[in-house]
């Protein structure tokens, strides 16, 4: 739900208030709406306009949705650009993961409901806060992902076809009915979270979110579990001696691969190698080494500014 006011908050706590001000001519207010609404798009937002009503749910939702059945996964090619290009909200940079791999998280999530019911998500397809669907800052659009609520213990399969949310520690928006069957209706509450492959679809299968996911301190770039870790990508010729950049650290291994793998596929012919390090209870993903620190410098900001992550040189002896 890119660009939603204020960001990506439970629905019962997101009041919108429409500014006051001086009259202006017609003709100057269709000028400026069109303005704004091409730079919505242009940011690849959905084209949500501020409401003056708080969000929530209607007052008489269909019956029965608790039995609305779960998405059913199916394969969807990811696509670069459009809703997958890098976007900006809220000051913040936002890199989508274009690899086909698990993106096991956990965090807080949230929902929305009928401020925005009908408007287009950031994937160009109409929000239904009636089927089952969510939003993700960087998950390829569409994804299919398997969440369970870590309190009571339910679990259910969306289609995530839209982007946020953009608060701290949250790490999906669901759909009024994905939050109905989760059990997420009275407020935020702590998921497990994990994207499932096209290869996994395309093999029959629907892992379960997992139950020991932990939250690494970059874990917003989510992990593969199918991926390998090596100690050096590069190969075991890679020297250890010399200048590194670290691109981040996470307790989960499986965080670690998959940032390991994206570092190697979007920046091709800056780094020399990537190795994850188990150090100090983290596994470290580092690239280099560089022979001195003004090169390491400026490979880590062509990083930083490839894969949207904040970095940190480390000198090796």
């Amino acid at each position: 739900m890119a660009q939603r006011a204020f960001g990506s908050v439970n629905a019962v706590q997101d009041p919108i208030v429409r500014p006051r001000g001086r009259t202006v001519p017609s003709a100057a207010v269709a000028a400026v709406a069109a303005v704004a609404a091409a730079a919505l798009l242009l940011a690849g937002c959905a084209t949500r306009a501020p409401r003056i009503e708080r969000d929530g749910a209607e007052a008489n939702p269909p019956p029965n949705l608790e039995r609305t059945p779960d998405a059913q996964p199916r394969v969807e090619p990811i696509r670069s650009g459009g809703a997958n290009k890098p976007y900006e909200a809220f000051g913040r940079r936002y890199v989508p993961v274009l690899a086909d791999v698990p993106m096991p998280e956990t965090g807080l999530a949230s929902w929305y409901g009928r401020k925005y019911h009908g408007r287009l998500t950031s994937s160009g397809e109409p929000y239904d806060m009636y089927a089952m669907t969510a939003a993700h800052p960087t998950m390829p659009l569409p994804s299919y992902a398997s969440v369970r609520n870590a309190a009571n213990g339910r679990e259910i399969v969306v289609r995530v076809n839209d982007r946020g949310p953009f608060a701290d520690g949250r790490v999906l928006d669901l759909s009024y009915t994905a939050a109905l069957k989760l059990g997420v209706l009275g407020g935020v509450a702590p998921v497990q979270v994990r994207r499932i492959t096209n290869a996994e679809i395309a093999a029959g299968m629907r892992p379960s979110a997992p139950p020991d996911v932990q939250a690494g301190a970059t874990d917003a770039v989510a992990g593969a579990a199918a991926v390998r870790v090596d100690d050096a990508v590069a190969g075991d010729a890679v020297p250890e001696a010399g200048f590194w950049v670290q691109l981040g650290a996470f307790r989960a291994r499986e965080g670690a691969a998959a940032l390991q793998q994206r570092t190697l596929l979007e920046a091709d012919g800056v780094v020399p190698g990537v190795a994850v390090r188990d150090e100090a209870s983290l596994y470290r993903v580092q690239a280099g080494p560089w022979a001195t620190r003004a090169e390491a410098a400026a490979a880590g900001a062509r990083l930083r500014e490839r894969l949207g992550t904040e970095v940190v040189l480390v000198e090796r002896r």
